[in-house]
């Protein structure tokens, strides 16, 4: 059967990459493992899905899981809004 279904509002946290904050992404990112920045290439995440380039200018959002993955600026823009 078809249903019609949507998200459950949940709380994240994300750091927009403007490719001059490697350290403040590394201290988000708790300084895990799962990313590799090559000055050349630019920021790579190693996701549940596989590894995915962060360009710039994207979001990195922690996931629920404490997961971590970079994100389009205009779909985290129809996704997200800043919670007051």
């Amino acid at each position: 059967m078809i249903q019609t279904y949507r998200k459950r509002p949940v709380s994240i946290q994300a750091a927009q990459w403007t490719g001059d904050n490697l350290q403040e992404i590394q201290q988000f990112m708790n300084w895990a493992k799962n990313y590799t920045y090559d000055k050349s290439y630019g920021l790579i995440i190693y996701t549940l899905e596989g590894n995915m380039h962060a360009a710039l200018g994207d979001f990195i959002i922690k996931g629920i899981q404490g997961e971590f993955y970079p994100c389009k600026p205009d779909i985290f823009a129809l996704t997200y809004e800043v919670q007051e």
